[in-house]
């Protein structure tokens, strides 16, 4: 679906300097860093964490990084990324989303020489295509970049870690709730009482323990499987925007559009016509 870009091409940065990772521009982005050669360190989320050559990290809180240090012969290259543009790209699976929690646990991947240079193709590819903004389909261009992206992410990451939940009392809820989200339950669940009643908790201790667990609130993993699912439906033409709105029990159409202006930057009004105006290849 050609869209216009809205500035996205100012959003999305492709930089060398790795003392640039926690830059309060980044704060509400997603790093995605390979070191190329030397030695590096950072502390993220309380911990620190060192980079070599092949060695990838994925950070999601920019904010909490600190401590940068470097050798002389260090290098390194990364593409930052809105994070509300990066979660859309992908359905609230199993992988996404629990990945997700894991490499905030541990934001590094170590990956062999192929696999970097699957990755550092990867990062290239969206370099060279970034400033490509007359592109009539710049945003799915770069969504689709992005995307592939993400998916060898996932797959270096899966390939050294078969569980990427904890078994503690938080890795626990943890699982439990993605397990909810991953159900489907979004589409007409929206609250964070309601998973707090399900998993037996308060709404407080939820809160508590998703955000140590992911760096994230129980909501914004609650909207982001519910933006998921109205990306969906909104692609399927038979539904009217009517239909929508009552299938995933909001209580009016205009609340509905204020949630999607809101959580996708668009109304569905705007959603489908940008759709319908995409032409015949």
């Amino acid at each position: 679906m050609p869209m216009d870009n809205g500035g996205l091409h100012r959003e999305i940065v492709y930089s060398e300097e790795l003392e640039g990772i926690n830059s309060p521009a980044f704060y509400n982005c997603i790093i995605h860093l390979i070191c190329t050669d030397g030695h590096g360190t950072f502390t993220y989320n309380g911990r620190r964490f060192a980079l070599r050559t092949n060695d990838i990290a994925v950070i999601s809180q920019p904010r909490m990084v600190g401590e940068i240090a470097k050798d002389a012969s260090f290098s390194c290259r990364y593409i930052v990324a809105p994070e509300r543009f990066l979660h859309n790209l992908l359905p609230a699976n199993n992988y996404s989303i629990q990945g997700r929690v894991s490499l905030f646990d541990n934001p590094i991947i170590h990956v062999d020489a192929q696999d970097s240079r699957r990755f550092r193709h990867d990062l290239d590819n969206i370099r060279t295509r970034m400033t490509d903004t007359a592109h009539l389909f710049y945003t799915d261009m770069i969504a689709g970049l992005l995307r592939t992206m993400v998916y060898d992410l996932f797959d270096f990451h899966a390939k050294h870690n078969e569980n990427v939940l904890t078994t503690d009392r938080v890795g626990y809820i943890t699982s439990q709730f993605f397990t909810l989200i991953e159900g489907g339950l979004p589409k007409t669940e929206r609250e964070v009482a309601y998973y707090a009643r399900r998993l037996n908790v308060t709404p407080k201790y939820l809160a508590q323990t998703i955000k140590r667990a992911t760096g994230a609130s129980v909501s914004s993993h609650i909207t982001h499987a519910a933006t998921a699912i109205i990306i969906s439906m909104l692609d399927d033409s038979r539904l009217s925007v009517t239909q929508i709105a009552d299938e995933m029990h909001f209580a009016s159409v205009s609340y509905f559009s204020r949630y999607c202006s809101k959580h996708l930057g668009i109304s569905p009004a705007q959603y489908r016509t940008a759709g319908a105006s995409t032409p015949e290849p």
